[in-house]
């Protein structure tokens, strides 16, 4: 089963559970620890004239966010190092590692009930490092893009709540090979997570 099918699931789950509403007012912070999936898509582009193929990877992820104003917050996505499978026509020929640090703006939509949607948008810096290939040196350029979030939380108290959370995220970067341009890793990703998230 696909990974947003699995979200998907797991958001229809909780909307069948009870709960108590979780309100964000402006100078809250939340803090989430979870998991999260870095999906490429299926395409990753062309180097050395070969079609690439970028690995998924599965790995601890860490949320911090503060309300400027009422339901309106500014949030800090990180985690621990993930780590991809790198093939060209099939054949792995390496493996890289990146951190994803996402700074995004997210609106949360507030009603009376336990659950509260929410969406948003922001930057994504994704810094590639401990590239390792038999082909020789080679070497992932790091990458700025646009990142975009849409998630569910549902509020199991007043102050804490399980996170449902699917983002997209622009992450296109160079590639090198002893120094050479060798084309561009497309990678494109969907990102999903399952956190739990603690209002201060």
């Amino acid at each position: 089963m696909k990974i947003k099918n699995i979200l998907a699931c797991a958001i229809s789950a909780l909307a069948l559970s009870g709960g108590a509403a979780m309100a964000q007012q402006a100078g809250d912070w939340t803090l989430g620890v979870g998991l999260g999936h870095v999906n490429p898509k299926s395409n990753n582009g062309t180097l050395a004239t070969l079609p690439a193929s970028i690995g998924s990877s599965t790995r601890p992820i860490l949320t911090a966010e503060y309300f400027i104003q009422d339901n309106l917050g500014i949030e800090l996505l990180a985690a621990v190092p993930f780590r991809h499978s790198i093939s060209l026509s099939g054949v792995q020929v390496g493996t890289t590692k990146q951190l994803p640090p996402t700074v995004s703006l997210n609106y949360h939509f507030s009603n009376d009930s336990p659950i509260t949607p929410f969406l948003g948008a922001g930057i994504n810096y994704t810094s590639f490092f401990s590239t390792r290939s038999p082909l020789g040196n080679l070497k992932i350029k790091d990458s700025w893009g646009l990142a975009l979030n849409a998630g569910v939380d549902f509020a199991v108290s007043d102050r804490s709540a399980i996170r449902a959370n699917l983002r997209y995220i622009n992450i296109q970067s160079d590639v090198l090979l002893d120094g050479t341009n060798i084309g561009k890793a497309k990678i494109d990703p969907w990102v999903a997570s399952i956190s739990y998230v603690h209002r201060f």
